[in-house]
């Protein structure tokens, strides 16, 4: 059983959703003030929190985690079953806010490091149009099964964000995800941000507002 996510509602009526995945070793609390703070009144934020489990990449001790991660290296094996589990997780998180009324054209996906790479992985096997993905740190995984597992509209609007100075997922998987969604998808955006390590900054936010009000403005 997933725990339950952390939800701020919209303070106007709703007209879209945003769902925001942390990190490793997080929860849905270690965001969702900081999404809440740069969405429009509108938009109802939801930060699930992942399960905890055993991370080999940390000597096997438990903690939230999508899926697990083996080590931090392109070429290595990766938890492929964990990964389309965590995935599934994701698109029943969608098809809540889609019965809830929400149009899944008005619902944003985003998420840091682990979970950015879960949002992108998510938003594009996700068969309906999204708002966008809005995806901070990451990388694409599973790429060895993509472009043939993309069910998205190719239009799909995806936000990357990078800090060049990252210890933890490195600037260039950034740049090599970006380089690679672009063979196949038609509205990639990757922006770099001089000197961030693995972490947001005050730069990216303000982009990320500007990405969240251009994909889900305010409804007339």
């Amino acid at each position: 059983m997933e725990p339950n996510p952390v939800i701020i509602a919209a303070t106007a009526k709703q007209t879209a959703s945003l769902i925001f995945l942390h990190g490793l070793g997080d929860t849905g609390h270690g965001w969702a003030s900081t999404i809440a703070a740069i969405r429009g009144p509108h938009v109802k934020v939801i930060c699930p929190t992942a399960s905890a489990m055993p991370v080999t990449l940390n000597a096997g001790f438990r903690m939230p985690s999508w899926f697990d991660l083996k080590t931090l290296d392109a070429t290595a094996p990766e938890d492929e079953e964990g990964i389309v589990r965590a995935t599934d997780l994701v698109h029943r998180l969608i098809a809540d806010e889609v019965k809830a009324g929400i149009p899944s054209s008005r619902i944003l996906l985003g998420g840091f490091s682990q979970g950015g790479a879960l949002a992108l992985h998510a938003g594009l096997t996700y068969p309906e149009p999204l708002a966008g993905v809005m995806s901070l740190s990451c990388w694409l995984p599973r790429h060895a099964h993509f472009p043939d597992n993309v069910k998205a509209p190719l239009e799909l609007p995806i936000f990357q964000a990078h800090g060049d100075c990252d210890p933890v997922v490195p600037f260039k998987w950034g740049q090599m995800t970006a380089s690679f969604l672009k063979t196949f998808m038609k509205n990639v955006e990757f922006s770099t941000y001089q000197g961030l390590s693995h972490s947001s900054s005050e730069a990216e936010l303000k982009d990320m507002r500007g990405f969240i009000d251009r994909m889900l403005p305010a409804k007339k």
